[in-house]
């Protein structure tokens, strides 16, 4: 495939290699896509060059520009506006190099090889168990997902953990909870809920008194002491809420390499502690074994022993990172938490650097962090009852779609497939659309929206691409296709969208932000309505409709491959 932007970062290197040290990959990463076509296919800025050749970006612009030598073979025309300069490339190149590409390629286009012989490890999800799986897990399973599938795309070798919450003091507060009242609840029926009930109870017990507080943390010390009853009460609270998770799960499409949680790393916390006391930084602070990283620019120490001798979430992350490098070799290790955990990352990925394992290890550990999920009235919390099943969310969903696909299409077949695939794909679109590390307030009318930017807009496009194409087959092959025939704006924005695809999937691993690729499939859609507006497709002479027929199908692929790499399915008909 040809690299327009390489192409181009050569012609203007050539310019100015002689007076400046700018490296061809910095002139490519300065080199942008303008939204408008009539400021050409790609520009590149001077803005960068202006300290270094000391005179305005227009008057750089304007000088690289009558002294470039144009790559003819690709580039059509060269024009400078203020102080970009604006390339146009052939039309019939973009449309030949797009249709060839996909030809080769076809269900697989976009696929690279890029992240071959590299290996990453992808931590999302992890619930807590004995508590109901809520909106707020939503965002960490579905961002971890999409960048599990589409670094998966681009060649990476992948890992998934799902680093459940199986272990801490809250296990030492539901323990005591059922062993006071576990015979009021029927855990059989309704495990999560009546559990959620139990942990209610126990909280509002142990604000009222301490000896009971104390009663729970001494709970959790035997349950990592090994103390039958504690151990066999926490399995089957275990058992329980995996067999709960994986309802929501199988919705969702989520899988799973590891389900290794925190009370695996149990048996592997005595070692992280023999290791930093050899570092010589782990000291003692009112009877608790702490880091403290004032060195490192992080005021708040990292407790890596309470007094009564248990463990912290710090000290099993540690734990993990040990086995993780150990066992996956990783090259980058990602966890996908919010954003109110950054501090904790920052300690322990502080501290990592004490337990003498490779650098590599070490520098491949990376926060992606997203904000909270919120309800109009604030934030949700377990303990006060104020949190949202993503079960029943889902559901709601999938209920909602069905009515609206009723009244549309109301001799539709499978509509409660197509209502589910809509419904659930309309929850995950949502959470992947905007930026992840906004804040989102969670609203029914606003996530269940069927209009404008969401994902029933993407899945309403594709199965239009279907529909065109069931009148126009048999599909032509696109090595027949007359290019020339697709030349117009809007047939040209389409191709140069879709000729993005894999830079977009790039973009989303450089920074970990699968909105990139919503935003693009957004893009892609609209760019789709204005042609099938302006462009008939169905009864022109047979080459032209051959030609709209092809680039038809072109979007619609990239659609559908697309919205399953960020966990979408697509319905066939709506």
């Amino acid at each position: 495939m040809i690299k327009f932007k390489e192409r181009i970062a050569q012609m203007v290197e050539e310019q100015i290699k002689e007076i400046t040290q700018i490296s061809l990959l910095e002139l490519m990463e300065y080199i942008e896509v303008p939204k408008n076509l009539a400021n050409g296919d790609y520009a590149f800025p001077c803005f960068r060059l202006a300290k270094v050749l000391k005179k305005s970006p227009a008057q750089i612009a304007q000088d690289l520009a009558n002294t470039m030598k144009m790559d003819e073979e690709v580039i059509e025309k060269i024009e400078v506006a203020g102080g970009y300069i604006n390339f146009f490339i052939k039309k019939e190149i973009l449309t030949k190099e797009v249709i060839q590409e996909f030809v080769q390629g076809k269900e697989n286009y976009g696929k690279s090889e890029l992240g071959k012989g590299k290996k990453i490890v992808i931590d999302y999800s992890a619930p807590n168990i004995a508590k109901p799986f809520h909106i707020g897990h939503l965002r960490s399973t579905v961002i971890g997902g999409a960048l599990y599938r589409i670094y998966q795309y681009l060649g990476y070798q992948i890992t998934g953990v799902n680093h459940l919450g199986d272990y801490g003091t809250q296990f030492g507060k539901l323990i005591e909870g059922y062993l006071r009242w576990g015979e009021e609840y029927n855990l059989d029926q309704d495990p999560i809920g009546e559990l959620t009930k139990i942990y209610i109870r126990i909280n509002e017990l142990c604000k009222q008194d301490e000896n009971v507080l104390q009663a729970c943390r001494d709970n959790f010390k035997k349950l990592e002491d090994g103390d039958e009853t504690c151990i066999a009460l926490w399995e089957r609270f275990r058992a329980l809420s995996l067999q709960e998770f994986q309802k929501v799960y199988d919705v969702l499409g989520s899988k799973f390499d590891s389900w290794n949680g925190e009370a695996f790393y149990s048996d592997k916390m005595p070692e992280v502690i023999t290791l930093l006391e050899k570092s010589g930084r782990l000291i003692e602070s009112q009877g608790a074994k702490i880091i403290d990283l004032e060195t490192e620019g992080i005021n708040t120490p990292c407790i890596i022993q309470k007094s009564n001798g248990s463990s912290t979430y710090a000290t099993r992350d540690l734990a993990a990172i040990l086995y993780r490098a150990r066992t996956y070799d990783f090259d980058k290790a990602l966890y996908v938490t919010s954003y109110e955990q950054v501090l904790h990352f920052k300690q322990v990925f502080a501290v990592a650097k004490l337990l003498g394992i490779d650098e590599k290890y070490t520098k491949g550990l990376e926060h992606v962090s997203f904000g909270m999920v919120l309800l109009p009235t604030g934030k949700m919390s377990t303990r006060e009852g104020t949190s949202i099943r993503l079960e029943e969310l889902l559901q709601e969903a999938v209920n909602r779609a069905k009515i609206i696909i009723e009244q549309k299409n109301p001799n539709l077949e499978n509509k409660e497939e197509v209502a589910k695939k809509v419904g659930v794909g309309a929850v995950i679109f949502n959470d992947l659309s905007n930026s992840r590390i906004k804040d989102e307030i969670f609203d029914w009318d606003q996530i269940l929206n069927f209009q404008g930017e969401t994902g029933p807009y993407i899945q309403y496009t594709y199965v239009r691409t279907k529909s065109i194409l069931e009148k126009v087959e048999p599909l032509p092959e696109g090595i027949e296709i007359d290019v020339t025939l697709l030349e117009d704006e809007h047939s040209q924005m389409l191709l140069k969208i879709i000729y993005g695809f894999q830079d977009t999937l790039i973009q989303v691993t450089e920074k970990n932000e699968p909105s990139i690729l919503s935003r693009y499939l957004l893009d892609l859609a609209k760019a789709f309505s204005s042609f099938y507006q302006e462009n008939r497709i169905v009864g022109e002479k047979q080459n032209l409709q051959e030609a709209r027929a092809y680039l038809t199908n072109l979007v619609g692929q990239v659609l559908k491959i697309g919205a399953e790499l960020l966990g979408m399915e697509m319905p066939e008909k709506m």
